[in-house]
């Protein structure tokens, strides 16, 4: 059957937007210093989503479910590069083929011979040999492109676990915030309290989730990212920290460091928010002081004994500091469930529900 040329010329139009939609895509995603939104990635975001969530199903030990979900992020950006490059493909082999001389195979056969930069066809003319030139830069560009992406996702990364691995040794595996509070005060068991140091912690937690926010924004495959140890996460490390904050100025508010604090506590809610938000989850920009929170008042209770538990200085009763910790905590709770259920992180103490039925994780001690 012979296509009239009619319709190879508006098949040769949709090829057109085809490429130029890969281009956008890689453009947009690779080199762009901010978040682009691209339907391709986002379609195919999903899809290795949906098909890491269907292989998991139904599993409940973590470690096992951790060791899966570790190449979920190479996965997407194994796929995204497979589709930058299918499409462009399809674009380029419609563009040839109202030129092609036997046809849409003719062309296929021209545009996989030039994209992949193999070089066996030519076809005669001048626009069809325009088409496959910019069919050879374009394979080799997107490449480069992605190849030249690694280094700039794992420098990132390795900047991000450097402070939660960091964390670990104050915080337990996985952390928790009053476990912070408590082991910073306890100090090894060395008899000094070392919440003294609690101030530099948190402008260090400020300044890191400043980078964490505009990197995972702009690279949003770092999200799924997991850390090198099982019950890491950065989600919870970072809620931790936060939840750190949230209970020293509630329970000690002369002693603890305020200034530092709250600004730990903005930069944290902004970032939660920022990159929930990037996401796709439903997530407002500014919190619902009515919603309230999902710690119960049981559980900040728990928290409190644990401090206790080390002689950490508290100041106000436990009833009167509630409120100012759910104030607090409101700001960046909704966010952090959003992500840390997203991506499967551990289920620390304090972070919300999963996918899947499991106990909440305590932190890690060793024995005295």
């Amino acid at each position: 059957m012979v296509v009239p040329l009619a319709a190879r010329c508006v098949a040769a139009a949709f090829g057109a937007a085809f490429v130029l939609g890969a281009w956008g895509s890689a453009i947009g995603t690779l080199i762009v210093p901010r978040q682009v939104g691209s339907l391709l990635t986002r379609w195919v975001d999903r899809a290795v989503v949906a098909a890491y969530h269907g292989v998991t199903r139904g599993t409940t030990d973590f470690r096992r479910l951790d060791r899966v979900l570790a190449t979920q992020a190479a996965a997407i950006l194994v796929t995204q590069l497979f589709a930058w490059m299918a499409i462009s493909f399809l674009g380029f082999t419609l563009l040839l083929w109202p030129w092609a001389a036997a046809g849409l195979a003719s062309a296929f056969s021209d545009a996989g011979s030039s994209m992949f930069t193999l070089g066996y066809t030519e076809p005669a003319g001048a626009w069809p040999a325009a088409v496959v030139f910019a069919a050879a830069a374009t394979g080799l560009v997107i490449v480069a492109l992605q190849v030249g992406y690694l280094p700039t996702l794992y420098s990132a990364f390795n900047r991000r676990e450097t402070e939660v691995a960091l964390l670990n040794a104050r915080s337990g595996v996985p952390s928790w915030g009053p476990e912070l509070l408590s082991r910073t005060h306890y100090a090894l068991g060395s008899g000094a309290s070392m919440v003294g140091t609690l101030p530099d912690l948190y402008a260090r937690w400020e300044r890191w989730a400043a980078d964490v926010a505009e990197s995972h924004t702009t690279y949003l495959p770092l999200v799924r990212f997991r850390s090198p140890r099982p019950f890491s996460s950065w989600v919870t490390a970072l809620v931790a920290v936060l939840d750190s904050a949230a209970m020293y100025l509630a329970l000690s508010p002369e002693a603890a460091p305020t200034v530092s604090a709250r600004l730990c506590l903005r930069g944290g809610f902004e970032c939660l928010t920022r990159i929930a938000q990037a996401m796709g989850c439903d997530v407002p920009s500014m919190p619902d002081r009515a919603a309230g929170i999902t710690v119960t008042y049981d559980e900040f209770l728990e928290g409190v004994a644990r401090l206790r538990e080390v002689g950490f200085d508290i100041e106000r009763d436990p009833a009167q500091a509630w409120p100012d910790f759910v104030g607090w905590r409101v700001n960046y709770e909704r966010a952090a469930f959003a992500i840390a259920n997203a991506i499967d992180a551990v289920p620390a103490y304090w972070s919300g529900p999963r996918r899947y039925p499991v106990r909440p994780v305590p932190p890690y001690r060793p024995p005295a």
